[in-house]
Parts: C-alpha cells; sequence; structure tokens
C-alpha cells in the first residue's frame, strides 16, 4: 500500500479540523454556562429585592389594618358601654317605679283587709271575737 504524502496529509487535516470544532464547541458551552448565572443571578436579586418590597407593603398595609381594628373596636366598645349604662339607669328607673306601684298597692291591699277584718269582727258577738 502505497501512501501518498497528499493523503496522509488531507487525513492530518481532516483530523485537526475535528479537534478545532471540540474546541469551538467547548468554548461555546463555557460561554453559555456563564451567560446562564449571570442571568440566574441578576434574576434572584431581582426577585429578592422584589419579595422584600413586597414584604414592606404588607406589613405597612397590615399596621395600619391593625391600628383601625384598634380604633374600631375602641368606638365600639365605648358605644356599647354608654348603651348598657343607659339601659341600666332606665332598668332601675322602671324597677323603683314598679317598687313604689308595689309597695303602695301592697299598702292598700292591707288597709283594706284590715278594713273587712274590722267590719267581720264587729258582727261577731263579744265572746266570738276572741278566743
Amino acid at each position: 500500500m502505497k501512501l501518498s504524502l497528499s493523503s496522509v496529509l488531507a487525513v492530518v487535516l481532516f483530523g485537526s479540523i475535528s479537534i478545532a470544532n471540540a474546541q469551538g464547541v467547548g468554548a461555546d458551552v463555557d460561554k453559555a454556562a456563564k451567560d446562564t448565572g449571570d442571568a440566574t443571578k441578576t434574576a434572584a436579586k431581582k426577585t429578592a429585592s422584589g419579595t422584600k418590597k413586597a414584604a414592606t407593603k404588607t406589613a405597612d398595609v397590615t399596621k395600619d389594618a391593625a391600628k383601625d381594628t384598634g380604633d374600631a373596636t375602641k368606638t365600639a366598645a365605648k358605644k356599647t358601654s354608654q348603651g348598657t349604662k343607659k339601659a341600666a339607669d332606665k332598668t332601675a328607673d322602671t324597677t323603683e317605679d314598679a317598687a313604689k306601684k308595689t309597695g303602695s298597692g301592697v299598702k292598700q291591699g292591707a288597709k283594706s283587709v284590715g278594713h273587712v277584718f274590722k267590719k267581720s269582727e264587729e258582727k261577731k258577738p263579744a265572746t266570738e271575737q276572741h278566743q
């Protein structure tokens, strides 16, 4: 088998092209990995910043809502207290009026019974009055 110089040169040239292409692909993969790493790092920073801003806004809104709720609760408690006091005063007045009326009725009833009893005693003969 006779190999010519041109054939050997062709084989060497063909082999070196494959190696050069392999090195180019390796460089491209390395660059793509670095670009992906940089993009991931930037996205992580932006996400962290957005999360921090959202958390701050949420805290502010929660604080305002808690304050509003506290104010509303305080106002409602004050109104309830005032309403309860008025109702208690009204109940006391009504109870006092009812007690006066009841006392007056009992007094009149006692007089009436005493009067009836006195009349019945007067009608009995003296021997039956005190037994």
